[in-house]
């Protein structure tokens, strides 16, 4: 159980997805918002605007509405007023205080991962009216000075010539976040020449992106430590 009101950092990522889904439709559909099961996990699944690409099922994505909803971040609205479903709506910018522009930030780094402030410009256009970029990178600089930081200057990437911010929000997974890690553990071979069967040794496309994700990490990391040995041999 979380405390009421609990600090939301470190936020699962099908939290921060879920939650950063409802900020962005909030912003860009609202005459569509709340919205209903079906619609956020749609929003959650789309595959433009969105690193990484998941495949969220109804469950897992009832189970984050559950989550946020006990960390007061996310409120059900029943059904009224002609409406038939219970429908959601985020709470985010009331428990921490955002304005509008700052929930824009806030969602796209939630939904595409480490960005640069012109990045950031670019992609809040339909959400925010930031005209400048230093507007950005105030709102940044905001959210960085908070007791509990929401945005983060992780440097520049290998190859960049500016500076990448990300959301802390964004935490590990749960140990049993993935649906799929039974039917991974079931597939692999348990002695010589033994094997799943034909539809335990299949990774979903969700799966297979997070090992790519994966690898691409450490792969940049790698590159660090080059540039950073280079650099110290005078090189």
């Amino acid at each position: 159980m979380v405390p009421p009101y609990a600090p939301c950092v470190h936020l699962p990522p099908e939290c921060a997805r879920v939650v950063a889904s409802l900020m962005e439709k909030r912003l860009t559909t609202p005459q569509q918002y709340p919205l209903t099961l079906n619609a956020l996990v749609a929003a959650c699944n789309q595959t433009t605007n969105r690193e990484p690409v998941v495949v969220y099922d109804e469950r897992v994505v009832q189970d984050a509405l559950e989550e946020l909803k006990e960390r007061h971040l996310v409120r059900f609205v029943l059904p009224s007023h002609g409406r038939s479903v219970v429908r959601y709506r985020h709470v985010l910018d009331e428990a921490l205080g955002l304005d509008a522009r700052q929930c824009a930030v806030l969602a796209v780094l939630m939904l595409r991962g480490p960005q640069t402030a012109a990045e950031l410009r670019l992609r809040t256009e339909r959400m925010a009216g930031f005209e400048r970029v230093d507007e950005v990178e105030h709102d940044l600089d905001l959210l960085s000075r908070r007791e509990e930081p929401l945005a983060t200057n992780i440097g520049r990437a290998p190859g960049q010539k500016e500076e990448r911010w990300s959301s802390p929000l964004v935490g590990a997974p749960h140990p049993a976040a993935d649906p799929g890690a039974d039917t991974r553990a079931a597939s692999l071979p348990t002695g010589p020449g033994e094997v799943g069967g034909p539809g335990d040794a299949a990774l979903s496309l969700g799966q297979l992106q997070a090992e790519v994700r994966g690898l691409r990490s450490e792969v940049a990391a790698l590159r660090l430590e080059l540039d950073a040995l280079r650099a110290s041999l005078g090189g």
